[in-house]
C-alpha cells in the first residue's frame, strides 16, 4: 500500500484550519464513513481551510492495499478533496517511538503482562460502564499496576509486551464537543489504563492519532460518535505532551435497518455497491446526511 515519510506539519500559516479524513484500510467504505466524511469536508471548507488524507494503517492483520485504492476512489467519487501527499501511519513508526520514550521519560506508562482474559476475570474489573457508542472495554484494575515511583524497565529496541498509560483516579474530564455539547467522564471509573504501545511492536490508536493531529497541526477532528469515549483518552495523552487538544465534532451514527451502528461487514451498503446500484455521488451523501432516511431506502 502507498506510504510517505514522516511529514513536517503542512499547515501554511498559524492558525490556519486544518482538518482529516482517516479512513482505515480494513474493508470498503460505508455510507456512514460518507456522512462522517462530508461533513470534516463542510467544516473545512466554512472555515476556508483543508483535508488531511490520512491511511490509518496499522491494522497489520487487517489492511490491505486493495482497500486503499478503494477509499481514494470512493472519496474522489463522492468529491471529497484533500491536501496531498496521503499520510501512512505505517511509515511513522519511528516518530510514534519517539513519543513513547517521551511518556516512559516522564514515568506516565507501564509495561503490562496482562492478558485480556487476566483483566476481565478480575474481580474489580467491571466493563467501563455502559458505553452506547461500542467503545466498552474492561476496566483495567488499579491492582494491576505497578507501585507509582518504581523504576520502569527500560524499552527494548523491538518492543514485546504491552504498556499503558496510567490515568488519574477520580478525574473528571470534560470537553465541549462541537455537535453533541458538554461531555464529561471520569477517569479510573469510566476508562481506566490504556494501551499506548502493543506487544505486536506497534502502537496503539490512542496514541498513533494524538501524534498526527500534533505533527499535521489539526484543528478540529470530526469522526463517528463511538469515539468520544476515546476523546478522554486522548485528552490526557495531549495534557501528557504539554500540548492544546484540537475540537472535536462527533457525528450521529449511520444504523441499519435493524437500527445497528454500520460496520465495513455491511457490504450492501458500501458506497461501492450503491455506485454499482446505479447511484450517484449526490444521491448517496443525501442518504448520508439524512441517516434516519437510510432504513426506508434500503428497507
Amino acid at each position: 500500500m502507498p506510504d510517505s515519510a514522516p511529514q513536517p506539519s503542512p499547515l501554511p500559516t498559524q492558525g490556519a484550519y486544518w482538518g482529516r479524513l482517516a479512513p482505515s484500510p480494513t474493508g470498503y467504505l460505508h455510507i456512514g464513513h460518507a456522512r462522517t466524511f462530508a461533513i470534516a469536508a463542510q467544516r473545512a471548507s466554512a472555515a476556508d481551510g483543508r483535508l488531511l488524507l490520512r491511511n490509518d494503517d496499522l491494522d497489520v492483520h487487517r489492511c490491505r492495499p486493495e482497500f486503499v485504492t478503494a477509499f481514494v476512489e470512493d472519496l474522489n467519487w463522492l468529491g471529497l478533496a484533500w491536501q496531498p501527499p496521503i499520510v501512512s501511519q505505517s511509515a511513522r513508526i519511528e516518530r510514534y517511538r519517539e513519543v513513547l520514550e517521551a511518556l516512559h521519560r516522564d514515568g506516565l506508562i507501564f509495561p503490562c503482562s496482562r492478558s485480556r482474559k487476566d483483566v476481565l476475570e478480575a474481580a474489580s474489573a467491571p466493563h467501563e460502564g455502559e458505553d452506547p457508542n461500542g467503545q466498552e472495554e474492561p476496566l483495567y484494575p488499579t491492582a494491576f499496576r505497578p507501585a507509582i515511583g518504581v523504576t520502569l524497565p527500560a524499552l527494548e529496541e523491538r518492543i514485546r509486551e504491552n504498556w499503558r498509560f496510567r490515568v488519574p483516579d477520580g478525574e473528571t474530564l470534560t470537553f465541549a464537543d462541537e455537535n453533541f455539547g458538554q461531555q464529561e467522564a471520569v477517569s479510573g471509573q469510566h476508562f481506566g489504563d490504556f494501551l499506548v504501545w502493543r506487544k505486536d511492536g506497534l502502537p496503539s490508536y490512542q496514541l498513533a492519532t494524538v501524534v498526527d493531529d500534533l505533527d499535521f497541526g489539526i484543528a478540529e477532528v470530526v469522526r463517528g460518535a463511538d469515539l468520544i469515549r476515546s476523546t478522554f483518552r486522548q485528552l490526557l495523552l495531549f495534557r501528557a505532551l504539554h500540548r492544546p487538544a484540537p475540537r472535536f465534532y462527533h457525528c450521529a451514527l449511520v444504523t441499519d435497518e435493524k437500527g445497528v451502528r454500520l460496520a465495513k461487514r455491511h457490504d450492501a451498503l458500501s458506497i461501492r455497491a450503491l455506485r454499482l446500484e446505479g447511484k450517484t455521488a449526490s444521491e448517496v451523501l443525501a442518504i448520508a446526511a439524512d441517516f434516519r432516511g437510510l432504513r426506508a431506502n434500503r428497507a
